[in-house]
């Protein structure tokens, strides 16, 4: 090779790694912008949870679950940072089952998450998710190693019934955000399980939660939550299960789980992790 074809070979590799640099700074300063609104959320006067006040007019089922899951005197949590691993489903078709480490920002007043995860797809190659909803707008991006865009979704009625879906059924791993006083609407529908409603920014989701016989949610289940199939928005039915609990901070908080949609030839599973670190404000 020429000294000019050695110059111009190391000219374009500079360009690729300047070009990948910019790419990756950018993915994590939008990550760190959402992050941030989550964070912005209402400064509200630090309080404690307390069952005969909380409890009063909800549903046998749902008081038994509060007073397993939570002590009087208990603070409301703020805000909730949690650390997961587990596998997600890559494709459907082949059974393609990737693992993934993530980093889950939570905030209560007002409902917001933003989940950032690392797909490793193989020794060297790995894709970007971040799953948002804050400020009453959901997102849904990923990237192959934070460069070339695979999936790009936000602002859709679509995306945020979504996310907002998931927020309520990942909140037994921060058990004090389905607290009346949190905005969760309860509803009886027999001696073991309720329906749990929420609304943010015009958007209501419900969710069916049923408890098993220790008092802990065993499994949410919704019929309508958004699909996104070939551009559009879905509705299917779908179910999370938690399969493992933990104490933390004087709680009881879920760490273990599967998420499933359900489809007419059977559910397909395409989420299984676990909580590894929990950390609350």
């Amino acid at each position: 090779m020429t000294t000019l074809g050695a110059l111009a070979t190391l000219a374009v590799l500079a360009l690729v790694v300047g070009v990948v640099a910019v790419l990756r700074v950018q993915w994590r300063s939008r990550t760190s912008q959402l992050v941030d609104r989550v964070n912005a959320s209402r400064r509200v006067p630090q309080s404690t949870y307390s069952a005969a006040s909380d409890l009063d007019g909800l549903p046998p089922v749902v008081q038994r679950y509060f007073r397993t899951v939570l002590r009087d005197g208990q603070p409301l949590i703020r805000r909730a940072r949690l650390e997961q691993q587990g596998e997600f489903l890559m494709k459907a078709e082949q059974g393609t089952w990737v693992p993934f480490v993530a980093t889950q920002h939570v905030g209560v007043e007002p409902p917001a998450f933003v989940w950032d995860a690392r797909m490793r797809m193989a020794r060297v190659l790995s894709v970007r998710v971040r799953d948002a909803f804050a400020g009453g707008q959901g997102c849904m991006h990923a990237s192959l190693l934070g460069l070339v865009p695979l999936v790009a979704v936000e602002g859709t009625p679509g995306i945020a019934r979504g996310a907002l879906f998931r927020y309520l059924a990942e909140a037994p791993c921060y058990p004090t955000a389905l607290l009346p006083r949190a905005g969760v609407c309860w509803t009886a529908l027999d001696d073991a399980s309720a329906r749990a409603t929420v609304t943010v920014d015009g958007f209501t989701v419900s969710l069916d939660v049923h408890f098993g016989g220790d008092g802990l949610i065993e499994r949410v289940y919704a019929s309508d939550r958004p699909r996104y199939l070939g551009g559009q928005d879905v509705a299917t039915p779908w179910e999370g299960r938690w399969l493992e609990y933990r104490e933390h901070d004087d709680m009881r908080v879920a760490v273990r789980g599967t998420v499933a949609w359900l489809l007419p030839d059977g559910p397909q599973v395409y989420w299984q992790g676990r909580v590894t670190t929990v950390v609350f404000e």
